[in-house]
């Protein structure tokens, strides 16, 4: 683990004033913030990926002079920020209890600003079918999906699946992240199997149709009208298998950016997904995966991440470095983007 903290720290990319505000070009901002927890761990599966985005922020904070602490909702109680004069929160939790509104809830009550989305827009998208409905709904692409409802289903229903959507197909706890319980099912055969790891997570299966072509990932910054995307990252995987383990622990998935997509194609991709991250009441930040179709070049969005990770290989940083934000100066804005739902 220490070593992964340690890869997970800022990367060096050039330190370039965020949106032409000085505040975030200054080498000290403490004063600005007052005492502010970086929430990292958590119960959730992603706890270890967590606990390396944390300690990345927290030592980039540090190195701008921001009076920085970490806080571990696992281990102490969460009303502990009021009572220790915490006057921001940095959250750093991935997953359940992390990101899906549960701990916003919990600093909406506290009246501790925080970063990222706030209790309703947090709790949407962490539910990959809620997104998904809300997505076509607003005549967003997606791809075409069925869902298992958790101790509802059958074996004669699991493997009729195909006969819906095709094959391959992606299947997926509804509300996990970082690849945890997804499988490619490239026969009618693995379709069990594939549910089976899925019903790992106390979670509804969904099933997805695959889109076969380019993986990309679009971060977004800011909030309504002031919403904007960052530079698309291609991720060409091992075998096309972006899992959990390829994310966050070798390396041997490539990072491309820029993506080196045709001529308008990135520009198409980003305003699309900002629409969705606004449909959605998104603000601060967030990442969303989307599938080009090889053929057609369609875009399909697959879901949206509100507390992306901030690791060594994480790619909201990788983003922001090639749009010339350092990691540092990253950390900086998203605390002073700090809201709560009613307000700063």
């Amino acid at each position: 683990m220490t070593d992964k903290l340690s890869a997970a720290g800022p990367s060096q990319g050039a330190k370039a004033p965020l949106g032409g505000s000085a505040v975030h070009a200054v080498t000290s901002v403490g004063a600005t913030f007052g005492k502010v927890a970086v929430l990292m761990g958590g119960t959730s599966a992603e706890r270890e990926v967590s606990l390396m985005s944390g300690g990345g922020v927290l030592k980039a904070l540090l190195s701008k002079g921001v009076d920085a602490h970490a806080f571990d909702p696992a281990e102490r109680a969460m009303d502990e920020l009021k009572r220790d004069g915490f006057a921001r929160c940095f959250i750093a939790l991935h997953g359940r209890h992390g990101e899906d509104g549960t701990v916003q809830g919990a600093l909406e009550l506290l009246g501790i600003p925080y970063t990222g989305s706030g209790v309703m827009a947090s709790a949407i998208s962490m539910d990959k079918v809620m997104t998904k409905r809300i997505w076509l709904h607003e005549g967003i692409p997606t791809p075409r999906y069925q869902l298992l409802r958790r101790g509802a289903f059958d074996r004669q229903q699991v493997i009729q699946v195909p006969d819906v959507l095709g094959l391959p197909i992606i299947v997926k706890p509804a509300c996990e992240g970082s690849s945890i319980g997804v499988t490619k099912v490239t026969g009618y055969s693995g379709m069990v199997a594939a549910v089976e790891a899925a019903s790992q997570m106390p979670d509804d299966i969904l099933c997805e149709a695959c889109i076969e072509g380019d993986e990309v990932t679009c971060p977004v910054l800011g909030e309504g009208d002031s919403a904007h995307a960052l530079p698309l990252i291609r991720i060409v995987a091992p075998e096309g298998n972006y899992d959990y383990q390829n994310k966050y622990f070798t390396d041997v998935t490539q990072y491309i950016v820029p993506a080196g997509l045709p001529a308008g194609e990135e520009e198409a991709i980003q305003a699309l997904v900002v629409k969705a991250y606004r449909v959605l009441g998104c603000r601060g930040w967030g990442r969303v995966d989307v599938m080009i179709d090889r053929i057609t070049r369609l875009p399909y969005l697959l879901e949206i991440n509100t507390s992306p990770g901030m690791t060594g290989h994480s790619l909201v940083p990788m983003s922001a470095k090639a749009a010339g934000i350092s990691y540092e100066d990253l950390c900086v804005r998203l605390l002073e983007d700090a809201a709560l739902d009613g307000g700063r």
